[in-house]
């Protein structure tokens, strides 16, 4: 038994593509839960006409970890230990084998917790959207030259066994895993990241997680800078939280050997912008030298090499260094999110 459940908060602009893409699987599911959030729009009304079923929240104010853990509640008590079940987001289009994949990496391993997809950036966005295709290319890369070895179970889509849901419950209720809440549900609903406490809680119940490269989906790209801010800093600050929650274990330490490199990148990207304000400020002038010289060549065949997937014109555009944007721009990022979290500012989606 394959079941899908999207939680959907006012999605109507893209819920019918994302259950249409459903329909086309070469291994269809048995049933396709649409967990309506809050919804004013006409989420509801077109995930019944495409012929999902509708479950409507109740009262839930912990945002798609509320919902989710609402649908499941009633979804695993019934559940045979492997009947699995697919989480996807609303914006998310499936691959037209990605369950029939999903489905076979869970079979050939009994302690695989979750198979998550390998996502592309979807249409639009402009500049911004452009920039993001580009940057889940370089994810999709590295992916595959790991054999799908992942550090998050992406939220976007991901495949469970009922059995590991429970044992995720279980944990929490046991004080094994931090307890979401004291609510016991799969999903911790104090976190701003969900999908990446819950890759910890996996990894510490010495479950293992994969992103198979032959297990593909679109996904919604953020329109807009403001967007993209929110949405990478609530990442960014997520993950670090993430770490602070579980502590310095086995399973957390290259999470945190992450966190330090981020963090050396954003004093480093300080002092080397902070270097050529004053050299300019002062008049003494710009020296180039032939070691950062070097060191600026090798950036620059790192960043065209990896979008080799988009093709060779984004190979060549890459070399123009013009992404320095968004790097630049999420390194601002990153620095906002250790102060936020530094200071206990208060969480926000």
């Amino acid at each position: 038994m394959i079941t899908v459940l999207i939680p959907a908060h006012n999605e109507a602009a893209g819920i019918g593509e994302t259950l249409m893409s459903l329909k086309s699987q070469s291994r269809r599911p048995d049933r396709v839960i649409v967990v309506a959030d809050n919804c004013t729009d006409t989420t509801e009304e077109i995930a019944r006409s495409e012929g999902a079923e509708v479950l409507r929240t109740e009262g839930n104010s912990d945002k798609k970890a509320g919902a989710l853990n609402f649908a499941l509640s009633g979804l695993l008590p019934d559940a045979e230990p492997e009947d699995m079940i697919l989480i996807q987001d609303a914006d998310s289009q499936l691959s037209h084998d990605f369950i029939e994949r999903a489905v076979a990496h869970l079979q050939r391993d009994s302690r695989l917790g979750a198979v998550g997809g390998v996502f592309r950036g979807g249409h639009g966005g402009g500049f911004v959207g452009h920039l993001q295709r580009n940057e889940y290319a370089r994810y999709a890369r590295d992916v595959k030259r790991l054999k799908g070895k992942c550090l998050v179970v992406t939220g976007t889509a991901a495949l469970f066994r009922a059995r590991t849901l429970r044992d995720v419950i279980a944990a929490r209720l046991d004080g094994s895993l931090p307890p979401g809440n004291g609510r016991g549900g799969v999903y911790d609903t104090s976190v701003l990241t969900e999908d990446n406490e819950l890759s910890f809680a996996l990894l510490t119940l010495r479950y293992r997680i994969k992103s198979p490269p032959d297990c593909t989906l679109v996904t919604e790209v953020m329109p807009t800078w403001r967007e993209l801010w929110a949405q990478r800093l609530r990442w960014k600050r997520g993950a670090v939280e993430n770490c602070v929650q579980y502590g310095w274990t086995r399973v957390t330490r290259p999470y945190w050997g992450r966190q330090v490199l981020a963090m050396v990148g954003v004093l480093v990207t300080l002092a080397y912008f902070g270097t050529v304000a004053f050299a300019l400020g002062t008049g003494a002038g710009l020296n180039i030298q032939p070691f950062w010289l070097a060191v600026t060549g090798v950036f620059v065949i790192e960043r065209v090499v990896t979008v080799r997937l988009r093709g060779w014109r984004y190979m060549l555009a890459a070399a123009t260094m013009y992404e320095l944007v968004i790097d630049l721009f999420l390194q601002v990022v990153h620095g906002k999110a250790y102060l936020d979290a530094a200071l206990n500012k208060k969480k926000a989606w």
